[in-house]
Order: structure tokens, then sequence, then C-alpha cells
């Protein structure tokens, strides 16, 4: 039991390291190839800060387990847009524009419902899984023909070579890392007689959000509120899509009718935040409170479902 605590502190200290590592180098690689800001936000910064929740849910399928599996992309989500966004807010005001909230919030909404749609028979195909990929693929090439900027800076230097062999060195230790979280993870919930789902929606859906909360964090304090929350919506759009595509294609999920109910949750928690974020073009310090407090009780539901 120490054993498999002490592998699961280490693995998310290694998911951030290695995180950190990807999102430095590969917004410097996208500054070089000269896209915008914002789309280095949407794009590059916010799938690189998934990759940790890309590298569990895929490693989790291909071990067959698919309570992790879904539950963390689940987790993850609901943790970015409620306990990462809702603390963002708190330390700093978050601001929107109609572009973050109509192409791209509208986007995440939207990729919310088609996820629920697709899971309505409790089982995400591999051939919805080519459609999510297909859809996600689809919004990149959106974004990268959009020519909308923030005129906000990407924190990091210039571009240089062994960005690069940094870029493979940190989704090298980001896939490893995952690998023992899954498996020190599965471990702890069989000792213990807690569902893999629940582990998955909590402990390993924190941890794999932690470079999301760090980049968001950093970006907010530097005044740079467009990456600051265009990280959140573009990594969670990327989970819900690329991830649960990807992850289905190997295999196809199956969830449990419980699982289903939290899906419809994160739906409509993603319409609430989508209203929320209209209001005044921003989220207060309050609205922060708020988004925290509705995502903390949304993690209790779960456990009583």
């Amino acid at each position: 039991m120490l054993v498999n605590i002490l592998i699961i502190l280490g693995t998310i200290a290694c998911l951030w390291g290695g995180a950190h590592l990807v999102v430095e180098s590969a917004s410097k690689i996208a500054k070089k190839l000269g896209m915008s800001e914002l789309v280095i936000g949407l794009t590059i910064v916010a799938f690189a800060t998934s990759a940790p929740e890309f590298a569990v849910t895929v490693s989790a399928a291909m071990a067959n387990k698919m309570a992790i599996s879904v539950g963390n992309v689940v987790g993850s989500n609901i943790f970015n847009l409620g306990i990462i966004l809702g603390t963002v807010a708190i330390f700093g005001l978050v601001k929107t524009n109609k572009t973050l909230l109509y192409r791209d919030g509208s986007a995440l909404v939207l990729t919310g419902l088609i996820l629920l749609f697709s899971f309505h028979d409790l089982v995400l195909s591999s051939f919805e899984g080519i459609i999510l990929v297909l859809l996600l693929i689809g919004y990149v090439i959106i974004l990268i023909r959009s020519k909308t900027d923030l005129d906000e800076d990407l924190p990091g230097g210039d571009f240089k070579w062994f960005d690069i062999p940094l870029l493979i060195v940190g989704v090298s230790v980001i896939i490893g890392s995952a690998h023992l979280l899954v498996m020190s993870a599965s471990s702890i919930a069989r000792e213990f007689g807690i569902s893999e789902w629940m582990i998955g929606i909590t402990i390993v859906a924190a941890g794999t959000s932690v470079p999301e909360f760090a980049t968001s964090l950093v970006a907010l304090f530097k005044g740079r509120y467009g990456l600051s929350i265009g990280n959140l919506i573009g990594s969670d759009i990327f989970n819900m899509l690329g991830v649960l595509g990807t992850a289905s294609i190997i295999r196809p999920l199956t969830i449990s009718q419980s699982d289903f109910y939290s899906l419809i949750i994160l739906a409509v928690y993603l319409i609430f935040l989508f209203i929320f974020m209209r209001i005044g073009w921003r989220v207060t310090k309050f609205e922060g409170v708020v988004i925290v407090l509705i995502a903390v009780f949304r993690w209790w539901i779960v456990t009583v479902i």
C-alpha cells in the first residue's frame, strides 16, 4: 500500500515535470513556425498540458480498465473548468471575449453534448471514436486558419535546437509515469474496495490536471488572461474528442449507467459555465468561489451515485 502511494506521488510529480518540458518546448516550436499566440494557447499549449490525460486514458484503455479511462477524462474536465478556473478567478479577474466564448466555448459545449449522445448506449465504439478525432482535426484546422490574436506574449524564450529533443523527453516521461499511475491507482482501488471509476475521477484526474493548473496560474499572474482560460477550454476539448476518441479506436469504451449520469452532469456543467462566462465577459472572484463549490458538490454527487 505504502509503495503504491509513493509511486502515485512520484508519478504525479513526473507528470508535471514532463508536461512542463512539453509545454515549454512545444510553445517555442510553435512560435518558431509563426502560429498566433491565441492558436498556441488553444492547441499546442492546451494539447501539451493534456498529455497526462492522454497517456493515462490510453494506457487504461489498453489495460482494459475502462472505468479509469473514461473517469479520468470526466474528472479532469470538471477539475479544469471547476477547480482550476474557479481558483484562477479567485486570484485574479478572468476575462473572456466573443471569439473565445462563441467559437471555442460553443465548441466545448457542443463537444460535451456529442460525447453524451455517443455514450447513450453506454458504449463508445471505434467508429464513434474516429468521428470524435475527425471533429478535433476539423476544429484545429479552423483555429489555424483563424487570424484572431489576443495580443499577449507567450511565456518562454526563443526557439533553440534542443527544444525538439526536450519535447520527446517530456512526452516519454509522461507516458511512462502515466502507466505507473494507472497500475498503482488500480491496486489501491482493489485493496480498499473503491471502484476504479472513483479513483479515476478524483485522484488520477486531479493529478493529471496539474499541468493545466500550473500553466493557467502562470498565465494569470503575467496578465495573459486569454492564454489562461484558452488553455483550459482547449484542454477539455482535446480530452473529450482526442483522448476518448483515440482510446475508443484502440478499444471500445464501456461505462455503467451511473457513469453515464456523470456525463450528463458534465454536459449541464459546461452549459452553465458558458452562461457564466458570457455575463459581463468575465469571471469574477465571487463567481470563482461559486464555480469551485459547484465542482466540489458535483464530485460529492458522483460519490453518492
